[in-house]
């Protein structure tokens, strides 16, 4: 069995009253079972991952307000669990306050951002604290991407807005979030253009590629897209299965559902604490 690691998990969906939006993409865009809306246990989520092939897992809450659960996720099973935490451009200097005490005190693969939370598109200055910071920290970044599922404004989330980040960040480690749909061709352009320009398949069902990415994927791509399920919305099993289905050359499959998650999140990091340039 091909070894995985997965790249957007949810542990704590039980715990909270779901807003709306939430509800919405249950309902009407993934069609979710009754097991959207759970938590899960460490020794839960890791029988479940042994028996499916998943080594390492990242478990995504807000930095703002990490859940206890989250936190003993990541700080009792180090070797399987780090945080993905959630950053909202708008708190500014508190925020980036927040995501580096969490960062130095717990086992963190990345940030992440969800423009369509706030409608604001990533090129907006808003986000460039937030840029700079992660590039201090040598912290890779998430960034949703593709019309989100639930009835809220999505252009935010167009793909062409990361255009001038990558150019101006080019020191930024930057992963798309949840593929890019309908943008996928931007999107891929984008990651051949950029190096620093990687994209997750989070929330997005493999059996639903556009052959577009399975090229890209086979072809050019084949260091830069990476495996993630968004569990419990979409399950390990689900995703797994389907990944594995996918029709890609020798060697790629490895690369999608390990080796480019395990180097672009997992590799060695040289945080820049307070660096000053010689005099």
């Amino acid at each position: 069995m091909q070894k995985a690691i997965d790249c957007w998990v949810n542990v704590d969906m039980g715990d909270i009253e779901p807003p709306e939006y939430l509800i919405r993409v249950k309902e009407d865009y993934l069609k979710g079972g009754e097991g959207f809306f759970r938590s899960f246990a460490p020794e839960e989520l890791i029988s479940e991952m042994d028996r499916l092939g998943v080594e390492r897992a990242i478990i995504v809450c807000n930095a703002n307000a990490p859940t206890a659960r989250a936190l003993r996720c990541v700080d009792n099973h180090p070797e399987r669990f780090s945080l993905g935490l959630g950053v909202d451009p708008r708190d500014m200097m508190k925020g980036l306050w927040e995501l580096e005490a969490l960062v130095r005190n717990h086992p963190t693969a990345c940030a992440k951002v969800v423009p369509f939370a706030f409608d604001i598109a990533p090129s907006d200055a808003l986000y460039y604290p937030l840029y700079t910071k992660c590039i201090e920290l040598d912290l890779p970044l998430t960034i949703n991407t593709g019309l989100p599922g639930p009835p809220m404004a999505g252009e935010c989330q167009d793909p062409i807005h990361l255009d001038r980040v990558c150019l101006r960040f080019p020191e930024l480690k930057l992963c798309m979030a949840h593929g890019a749909d309908p943008w996928w061709g931007v999107a891929t352009r984008l990651m051949i253009k950029y190096a620093n320009l990687h994209m997750m398949t989070s929330a997005y069902s493999p059996k639903h590629f556009p052959p577009e990415l399975i090229h890209f994927m086979n072809t050019r791509g084949k260091n830069k897209v990476l495996f993630a399920s968004d569990h419990p919305a979409l399950d390990f099993e689900r995703c797994l299965g389907e990944a594995r289905a996918l029709d890609l050359r020798d060697g790629v499959l490895e690369k999608y559902l390990f080796g480019n998650a395990n180097r672009f999140f997992f590799g060695e990091r040289k945080p820049r604490y307070g660096e000053l340039a010689p005099i």
